[in-house]
């Protein structure tokens, strides 16, 4: 269980009341990920208040009326889940900080240039999301993230987000130990064996990791594989 002096405030208003509880910012951002977590661990007090500075609490009709019971940890844990989180300066810093490199990466994983068929380096995308002003909620998913940032930024890069499709042949000495890896890299369309051993396989990647791709084809049959982009 968490200090108070280490706690935050989680803030629920509904059926025009005010729920509060002290919870642990570390544990709150846990559960609201999905992460198993067990409510009572990560409150500084079991208890629900309508002001939780002032100790002030909920009448019991006002509580069951907004939540249909009385149970401090399963109100707690909606308030958790659905209400806000009152972070710290360095706490909503930290998660923006984080969240911007996961959106950063998911982009330049998943998307294009259109124009050159190429991928965009994270910095290009980087440079795109600070010249079109990005902010980062810290209580948004990366998901929302994501798609707000490609909605402020395809102004500015040419971008989207696009499957390939590429055919590859995997040589007889390395088929046997490749093609797993090879296999699960991407969605695997087709495949077949041929009578010298060799594989061919044809596999759908997000167009960003293409570069992934081919470095993995290199490490796994020393730059003998072939490849053939379709799409």
């Amino acid at each position: 269980m968490v200090t108070l002096d280490e706690s935050i405030i989680a803030r629920l208003k509904t059926h025009g009341k005010t729920f509060e509880v002290f919870v642990d910012p570390d544990g709150a951002l846990a559960l609201r990920r999905g992460d198993p977590v067990k409510v009572e661990n990560i409150l500084a007090v079991e208890d629900v208040f309508s002001d939780a500075k002032s100790g002030d609490r909920p009448a019991e009709q006002d509580t069951i009326n907004a939540f249909g019971t009385t149970d401090a940890i399963k109100i707690a844990e909606k308030i958790i889940r659905e209400g806000d989180l009152q972070l710290t300066t360095e706490q909503k810093k930290k998660i923006q900080e984080d969240k911007k490199k996961q959106v950063i990466t998911v982009i330049a994983q998943n998307a294009i240039n259109p124009q050159t068929k190429a991928p965009h380096p994270p910095a290009r995308i980087e440079a795109a999301m600070n010249e079109a002003g990005i902010h980062i909620d810290p209580m948004k998913s990366v998901d929302e993230l994501v798609n707000i940032t490609m909605k402020a930024i395809r102004p500015i890069i040419p971008i989207r987000f696009e499957e390939v499709k590429i055919a590859i042949k995997l040589p007889p000495e390395y088929s046997a130990k490749a093609y797993g890896s090879v296999a699960k890299f991407g969605n695997l369309i087709k495949q077949e064996w041929q009578n010298d051993g060799s594989w061919i396989g044809v596999i759908s990647i997000p167009a960003g990791m293409q570069d992934e791709l081919y470095s993995l084809l290199n490490q796994l049959t020393k730059g003998s594989a072939e490849t053939k982009f379709l799409k």
